[in-house]
């Protein structure tokens, strides 16, 4: 057990031997560190937070009373063997999120990146892949292998399917059942969730050149809104709009090996 000297710690919580706690790092009463959990420097853990398994938290990260991180995947596949939790700096993980480590089967590896909110009840899924800047609201879900990009908002009670992608900048309205994936730049709803435009306001407020946006607005009309079938819409929309880094990163996503369909409008 390596406890930095300028960390503080509760004399009620419980520190396993092997664990490791970085520097300014804050643990409040009745936690429970596991010996293969690395506390990295400016850490705060509230009160009654659990972090087991080999888990490793980026530095800044908050983490909120009754969150459990770390223990063992809800997959009756899983039969002991080690795999990792790695989450990144700065994260918000409020009270009772859960967050599993990876299985074999799924490469090891549950990651979740820098900057991002996980809600009041927020579940992570084993082997998930989580990106920067990730909002998801009270009671969103993942379910296992969900690959979720950069700067994607998820709503309250919002589910989404294992196995499922959700493309950079995506937006997934409340209470809607994600089984298939989303697009970069989408916003999806519905109990089983429709495609339902694009996430304009996210583009705006992230600065986007206005002729990218105006491209990728055509764009999607052509694909998901005209008479031709997704698929024959590609080519002519790509040529008819190469350059624009929106529409080629949308269709690179929509061509891309993948285990899911699509989600799309239900006019579709």
């Amino acid at each position: 057990m390596s406890i930095d000297k300028s960390a503080i710690v509760h004399p009620s919580s419980v520190i396993d031997s092997g664990a490791i706690i970085g520097a300014n790092v804050t643990i409040g009463p009745f936690c429970h560190i596991g010996s293969e959990v690395t506390l990295n420097d400016g850490i705060e853990l509230k009160s009654h937070v659990v972090v087991s398994g080999w888990t490793t938290i980026g530095e800044k990260t908050t983490i909120f009373p009754f969150a459990s991180i770390g223990h063992i995947p809800q997959d009756l596949k899983f039969s002991g063997e080690r795999t990792k939790l790695e989450i990144g700096k700065r994260n918000r993980i409020r009270e009772h999120v859960t967050m599993n480590p990876g299985t074999d089967g799924g490469g090891g590896l549950t990651k979740i990146g820098d900057d991002g909110l996980f809600m009041m009840g927020v579940h992570i899924g084993h082997d998930c892949i989580v990106g920067n800047n990730v909002i998801m609201a009270n009671n969103a879900s993942l379910g296992g292998h969900c690959i979720i990009e950069n700067n994607v908002v998820i709503g309250a009670l919002a589910g989404v399917h294992q196995f499922c992608r959700v493309g950079r900048g995506a937006m997934i309205g409340g209470l809607s059942a994600v089984v298939a994936d989303v697009i970069p730049m989408g916003m999806v709803i519905g109990e089983r969730a429709n495609l339902d435009g694009l996430n304009l306001i996210g583009l705006k407020r992230a600065g986007v050149d206005k002729n990218h946006i105006n491209g990728l607005r055509a764009a999607f009309k052509l694909i998901f809104q005209s008479e031709s079938t997704v698929r024959d819409a590609i080519k002519p929309t790509l040529d008819l709009y190469k350059g624009n880094p929106l529409v080629e990163e949308m269709i690179s996503f929509i061509t891309s090996e993948t285990s899911r369909s699509l989600t799309i409008s239900s006019k579709d």
